[in-house]
């Protein structure tokens, strides 16, 4: 029957429309991006102004660095330099950090070159994996004698606590890198100190020393305990900087550890690369102490300046003691106090808030100061012999005071932080404290776009090897399968840009384990199209007309090919849930790859045939080798 195979108009309308957006959403592929520059401050407070952008231009200009399209952002927090030559940026970025100085992060990024009508409709060009292109590499070494001085810190002040709540007198004093020293004026008052650290502490070597009038105990930490010091330190800040890299929304990220006290992290598809520099390298960390009475002894108290820019230059007297530390927040919200003011809803764990309640509920009415703890780095220039100056980063640790409120009421695990310059200042701290403290500073000792030339080489053998598989398949179809080959070439590209469309717009990272899923759906989709033609040419040899051997066809041909396309998109569904990195990858691109080619296979090589085929008088059919007969319809 002649009225078989014809399409009502909105079933052709739904195929163009959706083969337009594919087009629409995949366009920005085609736009290269450039190698540039970010510049951000330290702080998320701090302003970039176009005076700041200008030092920066005119230190690349005195270096002969090509430049061009520089701006900054409307918010004030980002500045971006684009660059005419990819292989410049080190030697750039080296220079600006050295025009600017401290106070500033100068980051390596990609800016993209989408136009501004296809951004308008939401349209982005796809994200790439370190494998090929556009993320950004960093190596932090892990400050591990810091480690161990905040573990000492911690043994002094836990010793002192414990030695006043049973009212034993004595000198407590850290005595270098790995030793708490105690003095007592009795032998009586030294065992009974000894048999306390030994029950809390027994991992310290303990040594008695006796001189005249006094009796004195060594509490030392073994290489062993060291060692383990070291390897929490550096595991603690793994688990930390993965939290961190999840904040980002990153895709497909590697934060891995190397060596004794180095970690790698790898973000591919990144963009704001100063952003994400900022928020792994920030070493925020938060103290809580009772500020210390006015006529407290001065060994038993340290002076600290207000952060707040409304109070510079005012300080506080704190007590040494320790209540908690940053480490024991759980969970922290930035939020807004009923003044309007930008706060921090902080959430303790069970520990946290047992030693926060017993250090309040004794002080009603005292003040408690809440310390911020920074770690940062001033350059110095070194000249080496060949005349040339190498930049040296020496680090330093910045203790403000954010605010130091009056206990109205014993406090547990649920209260809030003030005392913040910046809703957006309070959004990073919030940000540091839920992603976790790290437990020991850590430094940038590397930092690189990964491999232009290696991601280079990758996507052009990668795009070479779809190219070659598609060709190969054109050719087959083509001149195995007459004018049905060429249906199913038009639906096979349309697969593949839809393909290329939906993974930009949801953001998938393209790694080349994705590419190998591409080309995998090439063979899929033409699967499809070969067990439609084969079931119509079965049908015509049973002596159907053509027109109904077209219908049946493509009919009887769906259950099949929904039958072995869903079996794999399980497949593709358990790889994604039990895999990692390139595996994850791999399972995306496959997963969206099966449901475009069974979309274009279905609907598109079925609405391709329509129009050619569809409500005309056929009496025989060029499908496959031979020119198949078939009863006239």
């Amino acid at each position: 029957p002649t009225m078989l195979n014809k399409y009502p108009l909105w079933k052709y309308l739904l195929v163009l429309g959706v083969v337009c957006l594919g087009l629409l959403y995949a366009a920005p592929n085609l736009y290269t991006p450039d190698p540039a520059l970010q510049i951000t401050g330290e702080s998320s407070a701090q302003v970039i102004d176009e005076a700041t952008l200008r030092r920066a231009t005119d230190a690349l200009e005195e270096a002969g660095i090509d430049h061009f399209g520089e701006e900054v952002e409307a918010n004030g927090r980002n500045a971006l330099i684009r660059l005419r030559d990819r292989d410049a940026q080190l030697r750039a970025q080296a220079r600006v950090a050295r025009a600017l100085g401290d106070g500033f992060i100068i980051a390596l990024n990609l800016a993209p070159t989408t136009p501004d009508w296809l951004l308008a409709v939401g349209a982005q060009p796809m994200k790439l994996g370190l494998d090929l292109s556009g993320g950004v590499h960093f190596k932090l070494e892990v400050d591990v004698d810091a480690a161990v001085e905040r573990r000492m810190e911690y043994y002094y002040s836990a010793i002192r606590r414990a030695l006043r709540e049973e009212r034993i007198r004595g000198r407590v004093t850290v005595d270098g890198d790995r030793r708490v020293a105690l003095e007592f004026r009795s032998e009586e008052d030294r065992e009974a100190a000894r048999s306390i650290v030994a029950d809390n502490h027994p991992e310290l070597l303990l040594d008695r020393i006796d001189e005249e009038n006094s009796w004195r105990l060594h509490a030392d930490m073994t290489d062993v305990s060291v060692d383990e010091i070291i390897d929490y330190a550096v595991s603690q800040n793994l688990t930390t900087l993965r939290n961190r890299v999840n904040e980002l929304g990153v895709s497909e990220p590697l934060v891995q550890r190397q060596g004794r006290a180095r970690i790698v992290v790898e973000l591919p598809g990144i963009q704001d690369t100063a952003e994400a520099k900022r928020i792994l390298g920030k070493v925020a960390n938060l103290e809580f102490r009772l500020v210390a009475a006015p006529d407290a002894p001065a060994a038993e108290k340290q002076r600290f300046e207000y952060r707040s820019e409304e109070r510079a230059g005012a300080y506080e007297w704190l007590e040494r003691d320790i209540i908690i530390t940053g480490e024991r927040v759980s969970n922290a919200q930035a939020s807004f106090d009923q003044n309007g003011q930008p706060n921090v809803q902080i959430s303790l764990d069970s520990e946290g808030g047992t030693l926060m309640n017993r250090a309040t509920r004794n002080n009603v009415k005292r003040r408690m100061g809440v310390l911020f703890i920074e770690r940062k780095y001033r350059t110095r220039y070194e000249e080496q012999p060949d005349g040339s100056e190498v930049p040296v980063k020496v680090p330093y640790d910045e203790k403000k005071l954010l605010t130091a409120p009056v206990i109205q009421q014993a406090l547990g695990a649920q209260f809030q932080i003030t005392g913040l310059d910046s809703p957006m200042e309070a959004s990073e701290l919030a940000l540091m404290l839920r992603a976790g403290a790290l437990a020991a500073p850590i430094t940038f000792v590397e930092e690189r776009t990964v491999g232009p030339s290696l991601g280079a080489e990758n996507i052009r053998l990668g795009v070479k090897s779809v190219q070659v598989g598609l060709a190969l398949v054109v050719v087959f179809m083509v001149l195995y399968y007459r004018v049905f080959g060429l249906c199913a070439v038009v639906a096979l590209t349309a697969n593949l840009m839809l393909l290329v469309a939906f993974m930009s717009l949801i953001g998938a990272t393209l790694t080349l384990p994705g590419i190998a899923g591409i080309v995998l759906t090439v063979g899929m989709a033409v699967d499809a199209n070969v067990l439609i033609f084969a079931r119509i040419r079965e049908e015509l040899r049973e002596g159907r007309a053509p027109q109904m051997a077209i219908h049946t066809g493509f009919e009887r041909a769906v259950s099949t090919i929904l039958d072995a396309n869903i079996t794999t998109l399980i497949v593709a569904v358990i790889l994604y849930a039990v895999g990692t990195g390139p595996i994850k990858g791999f399972a995306v691109t496959l997963s969206i790859g099966i449901l475009t080619s069974m979309f274009t296979a279905i609907m598109g090589t079925r609405a391709l045939v329509n129009l050619i085929y569809g409500g005309r008088r056929l009496r025989h059919l060029a499908i496959g080798k031979d020119i198949v007969q078939g009863d006239a319809a």
